[in-house]
């Protein structure tokens, strides 16, 4: 399985981008990433990490568009590396059963 780097995930942002606006079209944008990600074999765990990949890089690097999105970034930035993971999969989660 190919690696997550922050270039390809720089470039799937500002692909996307308009995606990001409100939290619901994030949220549709993120299932369907998780969705091809089980088509391709990935269990849970891997969903996580590549989860785990992309919120890192948000928060990092892109300002939150929504309240939303604001207050994940906050969660992010307080939690350690330990609790950003369990967040991760608790996005996974939120939209494979919504």
């Amino acid at each position: 399985m190919e690696q997550l780097d922050e270039e390809k995930i720089e470039n799937q942002v500002y692909k996307n981008g308009d995606a990001l606006k409100s939290f619901d079209d994030f949220r549709e944008y993120l299932r369907g990433k998780v969705n091809l990600g089980k088509k391709l074999g990935m269990d849970e765990e891997q969903l996580a990490n590549s989860a785990q990949k992309v919120a890192d890089y948000l928060a990092h690097k892109e300002p939150p568009k929504n309240s939303e999105e604001r207050l994940l970034q906050e969660l992010w930035n307080v939690g350690t590396e330990e609790e950003q993971h369990k967040l991760a999969h608790m996005l996974v989660r939120l939209v494979l059963h919504s």
